[in-house]
This record gives structure tokens, C-alpha cells and sequence, in this order.
């Protein structure tokens, strides 16, 4: 197997602090002839997928979820989190499908849909700032932040949490998981459940910078309470309106950012009263906003979205 990539051009800025270009050089654009898969490599705060445009790339191998462990091989592939298909939709704008690392389907990404969001606009597919997006837990609404005619930033409607332990799921009774206690190897940690689309385990405690992430992500993760699987989220609360957080994605690993999980850790502050709705979530890769809008029930979640390149992937 092997690459052909083609770094993203950017004309050089109008020297204003923050500037960005006034047009860009036009994508490359490539014959797909059975043997050659375009794709796109993009990143939300280095949360990296390899995006594959299936309004231009109407055919594709018939495994992806075996395409996806190829691709996201950090070796012998391009190098990802995973695999995101890009597509139409009859009942959205757009549709996204994704793969983890390990082959295993995702139902939702929140840095994954920043970037289809922007890939739908910048390649014309969608207009309008304000776009639906077919997910496999359901339909996300996204606003856009542009300027020059690319997007500079997108806002998600991540939706309503479920704290619900059949339906995250946890195998624990009860209505909400909230703080309870978890043997995870040798250590206690109080985990609280949340669902954005996938289920996240959040743990707030003061050594989340420190704490050995290879070892209890992976227990976490695995853990017998989490019949699915889970998404572990290590945090560190500074104040009322701002965290520090470490991820292991389930499928992934350690990952530099997670927007459903930003979104599950801005539920469990409010939910265990040490932070308020509102927050700044500072991430590997950077930083998201959150706010747990009290009126609605909704999460939303700001962050940046980038194209990093262009390529084809010689499919042998």
C-alpha cells in the first residue's frame, strides 16, 4: 500500500494579527478508477480522522470497518483515530459514518463532526452556516463560524445527555450514576455515567495530569459495569468555569481530544456540583467550549476544525 498526499495550500495572509487568507488555492481533485481512494486528512484539536468524500468517491471497498484498521495504522497507513465516511443523507444535509481505530463503528465523534461540517461547506455541498448532519445517534444541528469563505470555528448541538444506566449503558440500578465508587485495579475512583450519542465514564480527581493513563484507561474502558465498552475521562476541576482533561477512547486510546466527551465531563461538573453549566474544557490538543444549556437540556460544544491534507490511498 501506499500514499500520495498533497499538502493543503494556503495564500500567504493580509499581515493583520490572525489574518486568514482571502481565497484558497483550489483542491486537488483526483479520478478514482478502483484501485485509488481520495481522502482527506483532518483534525478538532488533533483528534485526527481520514475523511472520505462519498459525494466524489461514490464506491468504496466493502469492508470499511477493515479499511479503517489499515488507514488509522500509524505505521503502515496514513495515521488516524479512525475513519470517517462523508456523505448524503435523506434526512439531513449531510451524513457521517466512523469508524474507531480498532475497526469498531462509533455512533457519534464531536470533533469528527466539526470537520465534516467543514468539509460539507468548503467542498459546496452545503450553503447555508447553519447544517444538519445525520449521525448514527441521530441528527446534530451545527452552526458555522466563518470568514473569507472558510470555516473558522463550528458550534454543535451535541443534544440531550442520557444519564439513564440501562440505556448508557452501565450495568448499575438506579436512575443517574453520580459519583459512585469503582474499583478500577488497585485503585477507588467515583465515576459519573453519561451518554452523548456513546458512553463516557467521568472521573474528577486531582492527580488526572499525572495519573498513569495506560494503565487505568484501559481497565476503565474494559471495565465488567460497561457492557459496551466506555469512553474514560480523567479530570482535573480548576475552578467553577474551567477543567483540564485527559481521554481514552474507546476503540482509540489516549486521544489529544473528544468532543462527546467534553460534552459528558461539562454534565458531570454540573451534576456534581464543581462546576457550573458553562465551562472551558482544556484538552491535549486545546480548548472546547461547552455550555449545559438549563432551558433546553442541550449540550453545545465549540471548536476549531482543520485540514491538515489531501491524498490518494493505493488500495492493494
Amino acid at each position: 500500500m501506499a500514499i500520495r498526499r498533497t499538502k493543503t495550500r494556503r495564500k500567504p495572509s493580509s499581515g493583520r494579527s490572525g489574518a486568514r487568507a482571502t481565497t484558497a488555492a483550489p483542491a486537488p481533485t483526483y479520478a478514482y478508477d478502483g484501485s485509488v481512494l481520495p481522502f482527506v486528512k483532518m483534525h478538532g484539536l488533533g483528534n485526527d480522522y481520514v475523511y472520505v468524500d462519498l459525494f466524489a468517491t461514490p464506491e468504496l471497498p466493502a469492508d470499511p470497518a477493515d479499511l479503517a484498521r489499515r488507514l488509522a495504522n500509524r505505521h503502515f497507513g496514513i495515521g488516524s483515530d479512525g475513519l470517517i465516511l462523508v456523505g448524503p443523507s435523506d434526512k439531513a444535509d449531510l451524513k457521517m459514518t466512523m469508524f474507531n481505530a480498532d475497526g469498531s463503528e462509533g455512533a457519534m465523534c464531536g470533533n469528527g463532526i466539526r470537520c465534516v461540517a467543514k468539509l460539507g461547506y468548503e467542498s459546496g455541498y452545503v450553503r447555508s452556516e447553519r447544517v444538519a448532519i445525520e449521525t448514527a445517534s441521530g441528527v446534530k444541528t451545527v452552526e458555522l463560524i466563518t470568514g473569507d469563505g472558510r470555516v473558522e470555528a463550528v458550534r454543535v448541538n451535541m443534544g440531550v445527555p442520557n444519564l439513564a444506566p440501562n440505556t448508557i449503558p452501565v450495568n448499575l440500578p438506579g436512575e443517574r450514576v453520580v459519583g459512585v465508587p469503582f474499583m478500577v485495579k488497585d485503585r477507588r475512583f467515583d465515576v459519573t455515567c453519561v451518554s452523548m450519542g456513546n458512553p463516557h465514564a467521568v472521573v474528577f480527581c486531582e492527580d488526572a495530569m499525572e495519573l498513569d493513563l495506560k494503565k487505568y484507561g484501559p481497565a476503565m474502558e474494559n471495565h465488567p459495569m460497561f457492557p459496551d465498552r466506555v469512553n474514560a475521562h480523567f479530570v482535573r476541576v480548576h475552578s467553577r468555569g474551567e477543567v483540564t482533561m485527559r481521554t481514552w477512547e474507546r476503540g482509540s486510546g489516549a486521544t489529544l481530544a473528544c468532543g462527546t466527551g467534553a460534552s459528558a465531563v461539562c454534565v458531570a461538573g454540573a451534576l456534581n456540583k464543581l462546576t457550573d453549566r458553562q465551562i472551558i474544557a482544556h484538552l491535549p490538543g486545546g480548548n472546547l467550549e461547552l455550555n449545559w444549556d438549563a432551558a433546553a437540556n442541550n449540550v453545545f460544544m465549540t471548536g476549531p476544525a482543520t485540514e491538515v491534507y489531501r491524498g490518494q490511498w493505493i488500495i492493494s
